[in-house]
């Protein structure tokens, strides 16, 4: 017998970080964050297991979307190491050309783009139920390149807008992606 279920995952509101291009650490939203998530209104899900990486800005998001999420380690955004807090221009830019185009790089000692792919593929072969889940943009560009089998280097090409919806179905032991 095949299963089926849903997915899908929400990327967490605007933050003060993402607004002045700084690597993220442990934030919350912003104002302007607040009221995209406000904006977006509850999420008629049903009933689903309801997930949220356990960052602030990813619990803050779940909250005023109406969510009662439990609060799962394997959506935690990449961990960006010792960049964590640093804006683009106060780090190596051989360094940050390095971790852009080679995404087996981790020259900041966090993870690299390929180990965040691993851990993601290893969260979606666990989920049997329906799921939504409010997580980071890189989270969700990993789970599109699972679901797709896209190569790691195409992680960069995927844009994830605050508070996005991208919804995958499983079926039988494959993931496909809905526009």
């Amino acid at each position: 017998m095949s299963h089926v279920a849903r997915l899908t995952l929400v990327s967490h509101a605007m933050t003060d970080a993402m607004a002045v291009g700084r690597f993220p650490a442990d934030e919350p939203l912003d104002d302007i964050g607040r009221r995209q998530a406000e904006a977006a209104a509850r999420l008629d899900i049903g009933h689903v297991t309801q997930l949220a990486a356990p960052e602030q800005r990813a619990v803050q998001t779940a909250e005023l979307l109406g969510l009662q999420a439990a609060t799962d380690p394997r959506l935690t955004d990449l961990d960006c190491g010792r960049w964590r807090g640093t804006t683009l221009e106060n780090v190596d830019h051989h360094d940050l050309r390095a971790w852009l185009t080679d995404p087996a790089q981790a020259p900041h000692g966090g993870e690299s783009v390929v180990d965040l792919i691993g851990r993601v593929a290893g969260w979606l072969q666990s989920l049997t139920d329906n799921t939504v889940a409010v997580t980071h943009p890189a989270v969700i560009r990993a789970a599109i390149l699972v679901a797709l089998d896209g190569p790691p280097k195409s992680f960069w090409r995927i844009d994830i807008a605050p508070v996005g919806r991208t919804i995958m179905h499983l079926r039988g032991h494959r993931w496909t992606l809905r526009l």
